[in-house]
């Protein structure tokens, strides 16, 4: 049973959507946690979450929130993540529609 191209590019859309708001929002926690001297996220969640589409999210939250932008690896690996998945986002399109 194969789903029509339309349905694959709405549930990719929700599913980048949902990655990217989680990730957008666990920054803020983690920011909000930080300043109240709480548990905090461990940041290979904010990596994975990142990581798993959330790239956009990740950036975004690093600007709004100004959180984890003294880390360099944050700094870089989170644009870079972001870049790569516009690519892999483009090429999936590129085949789904050829």
């Amino acid at each position: 049973m194969s789903m029509d191209k339309k349905t694959i590019i709405l549930v990719a859309l929700a599913i980048i959507a949902i990655m990217n708001i989680a990730a957008f929002v666990l920054m803020g926690h983690d920011k909000k946690m930080a300043r109240q001297g709480k548990w905090r996220v461990p940041e290979k969640r904010l990596f994975l979450m990142t990581a798993c589409f959330g790239g956009l999210g990740g950036v975004l939250g690093m600007k709004v929130f100004h959180h984890k932008t003294r880390h360099w690896y944050f700094k870089v690996f989170f644009p870079v993540l972001l870049v790569v998945q516009i690519v892999l986002l483009a090429v999936g399109a590129y085949l789904l529609v050829r």
